[in-house]
This record gives structure tokens, sequence and C-alpha cells, in this order.
């Protein structure tokens, strides 16, 4: 279902925004991939030119809601329009509150939430005006059950949840569809990027079980949007905390407590 269609990715540029660029191509789609990292967005391109397919790339600053606009609006103007745009990019700040400067939480919210946002408010009127079209916006586990220990990256991914899940409500009679994607563990490059405060990453990151890839990820979200789901949740872990967080909310919260403990045995002083 995807032959043809025409496709934008925030943050193709690694772990599951490249998966489903590489899948996505593959299938056929008119794929414009984005990102803020120029060399890995080349690594891409030469990627999929060597398996014989063509993909855009094209360097774009997700908190900037310009250039969200202008690529949206050049790619329809290209292309006729737009099926898809997949809200992908984001960034993660670990460790504990009360060590987090106000930075720790902004960068984090402007990327993950506003660069949503920006996706939105640049695609969302197309879609209304072509009646058709789908948002599928990327946000995490995270924002489905509070996880303790990246508390900005949890308040980014529930605003990106309860966005979507609003959008889907709106944009039922006018002809676009919304998805939201809620991974567990993927093994991407966001736990060796991301910064973390006060901690020892080796150790906290060993506390976490094994996830899956990238490109497992990819197939799960992709038999997701080809279904309209509006809450993909990728994992077997990832659903069955959900499934607690829905059955008792107050469960999950110990659950996070104790969780937090066993994070301190990493914790670096300041």
């Amino acid at each position: 279902m995807f032959k043809d269609r025409v496709v934008i990715i925030t943050g193709a540029a690694s772990g599951i925004g490249r998966a489903l660029a590489e899948v996505l191509v593959l299938r056929g789609a008119r794929v414009t991939a984005t990102d803020i990292h120029d060399r890995l967005l080349k690594d891409l391109a030469t990627a999929v030119a060597a398996k014989g397919k063509e993909i855009k790339v094209c360097v774009m600053d997700v908190t900037d809601r310009e250039q969200v606009k202008h690529v949206v609006d050049r790619t329809v103007s290209e292309c006729g329009r737009l099926d898809y745009i997949f809200n992908n990019a984001g960034i993660g700040v670990g460790g504990e509150a009360r060590d987090f400067t106000y930075e720790d939480w902004k960068s984090v919210i402007d990327v993950n939430l506003y660069g949503i946002v920006n996706g939105v408010f640049a695609a969302y009127p197309v879609m209304v005006r072509q009646k058709s079209g789908h948002i599928v916006n990327t946000a995490s586990l995270a924002g489905l059950v509070p996880f303790a220990g990246e508390i900005s990256y949890t308040a980014s991914k529930y605003g990106v949840v309860g966005l979507s899940h609003a959008l889907r409500a709106e944009g039922a009679d006018l002809g676009v569809k919304v998805s939201v994607i809620c991974p567990g563990k993927i093994e991407t490059p966001i736990y060796e990027t991301s910064r973390i405060v006060n901690f020892d990453r080796d150790k906290v990151l060993a506390i976490w079980p094994r996830g899956i890839t990238a490109e497992e990820c990819a197939k799960v979200i992709l038999n997701g949007v080809a279904r309209n789901r509006a809450t993909i949740v990728v994992t077997k872990l990832a659903w069955f905390l959900w499934t607690l967080q829905r059955l008792s909310p107050s469960m999950t919260i110990r659950i996070a407590t104790r969780y937090i403990r066993k994070m301190r045995s990493a914790r670096i002083a300041p």
C-alpha cells in the first residue's frame, strides 16, 4: 500500500527513522528523509542507492518551524500531494529531576514535542485540503507509562500521545488519519548519544532489558500504519507494561519507584 506514496520522515538518519526510510523505499514509496546530521543522511542515500533505489535527503531542524514548513511545501509542490509524514525525530536526557538544568528540560521538549507540533502545523492543513493523508508521530512507551530517570523525555512523550489521540479525533471526519508509535526498548543510537546527568552510562544501560532492532521495529510500525492503528505499541514488554498501566496505574508507579532506587546504585556524586 506504500507504493508511489509521498512520504516525509524526520529524524531519518539513524535508528527507527532510518529503518522506516529504507523499508518504505524498498516498498516503492517516494521518500524525503530529513535530519540535522548531513553526513548520516549521505550514508543513508548511499545505502539506498546500493540497493538500486532512490531517496531524497534534506538537512532540516525540526525545532525550526519555517524549515519544516519549507520542506513540506516543497514536497507538495514537486509531488502534488503528501500522503504520509512520520514525525520521528527525538532526543533524550537521562538522570533525576533534582539534577536537571532548565536546558535539560527545554532541549528535549523542543525536539520531541515541538518538533512534532511543527510537523503537524505544516502537514495537517495540506492533508485537510486533500481530504487524505496519514500523520504518524513517534512517542514512546514512556508516553504511556511513567518512566523515572528520564523525566523530561517522559513529559514530552506523554504530550505526543495526547496530541496524537486528540488530532485523530479532529481529523476523522476530514479524511486525515493519525497514529502514534510507542516503542519499548529498541536498539538505536539514542542510548549512546543521549546526555546522562550524574549517572554512569554503562551501569544504567546494563539495567535495561535487551531490545529489538530498528528494522524489526519499522516492520511492526508499518503494519500498524497500514491497519490505521491509533496507538502502535512495539515489543512484548511494552504491551505488558501498557496493559498494567491501564489496569493498575499505582502498580506502574511502584515499579518506577523500584527502578529509580536500582538506578541510583549507578549514581555519580555531582
